[in-house]
């Protein structure tokens, strides 16, 4: 699934792609922000740690966890 994450003050989104499902990630953005934690951490497909500050957060977009469609049939 994807995930784009939005900073303040940070022209660039920081995207990655990660093997949890949609509610693990929006319960693990909300729990952090609504205890206060200084960070939080997310895994992407590759096993690499991205540690984000809470303070510097603006938005979290989750994407669906469905493949996605090549081609013009319908």
């Amino acid at each position: 699934m994807e995930i784009t994450i939005g900073l303040r003050q940070v022209a660039r989104e920081i995207t990655l792609n990660v093997d949890q499902k949609a509610e693990e990630v929006r319960d693990t953005v909300a729990a952090a922000i609504q205890e206060g934690q200084p960070l939080i951490t997310l895994t992407d497909k590759l096993g690499r740690a991205l540690l984000i500050p809470t303070s510097a957060l603006a938005y979290v977009e989750v994407g669906s966890s469905q493949a996605r469609r090549v081609g013009f049939g319908a």
